[in-house]
C-alpha cells in the first residue's frame, strides 16, 4: 500500500467524502489545501457528452479570464514587414517568418501561444506535425490566424487563455493560482464554464456538462454540482 507524506494526507482527509460541491465551497477547498512550495495553479476538468471525432461535436474556443491567469505567457508570430513591427510593438516574444519556421522545426518552441497572418499559414502549416500536438497550431477559429496581430498578442498576454476537447471528451483549463483570492478563482471559473456552454456543438446530444472538477497542482480533485454552475 503507497505511503503519503503528511501533507499528502491531510489533504486527502480533508477531501474525504466531499463531492459535487457549489463552486464557492469547492475552490476554498482546493485553494485551502494547495500547500505546495511553489503558487500551485488551479485546473478545471470538464467531462463533456460529446464524441470530438465527429467534426460537428468538437468543441473549441477562447475565454478571457477577468483576474488574469497569473502566469507570464510567451507568444510567438508568424508575420512579416509592418506586422512583424506591430506584434513586437505589441509585446511578441518571438517574431519572424522563414527564421522561425527553421527554430521550430528544430525542437525550439520557447512559447506556449502561436499567433500568424493570413499570409504565412503556408510557412505554419508545414509545422502542423510539430505544433499540432502541442495545442500550439495557429486558428482563424480562435483567432490566432488574423491581421490584427496586435489585439491577438495583448489578448494572449492579458489573460486569455484556449480550450479544446481531448479524445476522451474532456476539457482541461486553468483557472488561475493558488495565490489568487477565491472571489477571484470563482469569477475565472465562472467565465470558463459560461464560454464552454456558449461553445456546445450542434452535434451534442443529451447531457453536454457530466462532469465538473476542481484541483490544484499537488493536490486532490473534487467535483462540483453541476447544475448550480451550469445554469
Amino acid at each position: 500500500m503507497a505511503k503519503f507524506g503528511k501533507r499528502t494526507t491531510a489533504a486527502r482527509a480533508a477531501f474525504e467524502g466531499k463531492e459535487n460541491l457549489a463552486l464557492a465551497e469547492a475552490v476554498a477547498l482546493v485553494k485551502a489545501n494547495a500547500k505546495a512550495k511553489f503558487d500551485e495553479t488551479i485546473d478545471m476538468a470538464m467531462n463533456l457528452g460529446v464524441d470530438p471525432r465527429h467534426a460537428d461535436q468538437m468543441v473549441r474556443g477562447t475565454v478571457v479570464l477577468p483576474n488574469g491567469t497569473g502566469k507570464t505567457v510567451r507568444v510567438a508570430v508568424f508575420a512579416r514587414g509592418d506586422k512583424a513591427d506591430e506584434a513586437k510593438a505589441a509585446g511578441a516574444d518571438i517574431v519572424g517568418a522563414e527564421d522561425l519556421m527553421e527554430i521550430v522545426q528544430s525542437g525550439k518552441i520557447e512559447f506556449e501561444r502561436c499567433i500568424a497572418t493570413p499570409d504565412m499559414m503556408p510557412i505554419v502549416g508545414r509545422l502542423g506535425k510539430v505544433l499540432g500536438p502541442r495545442n500550439l497550431m495557429p486558428n482563424p477559429k480562435i483567432g490566432t490566424v488574423t491581421m490584427d496581430v496586435k489585439a491577438a498578442v495583448e489578448a494572449a498576454k492579458g489573460g486569455e487563455v484556449q480550450f479544446r476537447v481531448e479524445k476522451a471528451g474532456v476539457v482541461h483549463v486553468g483557472c488561475g493560482k493558488a495565490s489568487f483570492t477565491e472571489a477571484a478563482l470563482v469569477e475565472n471559473i465562472k467565465s470558463i464554464i459560461d464560454a464552454v456552454a456558449r461553445n456546445k456543438p450542434a452535434g451534442a446530444k443529451g447531457t453536454y456538462m457530466k462532469k465538473i472538477s476542481l484541483s490544484s497542482t499537488m493536490g486532490p480533485g473534487v467535483t462540483l454540482d453541476v447544475e448550480s454552475v451550469a445554469e
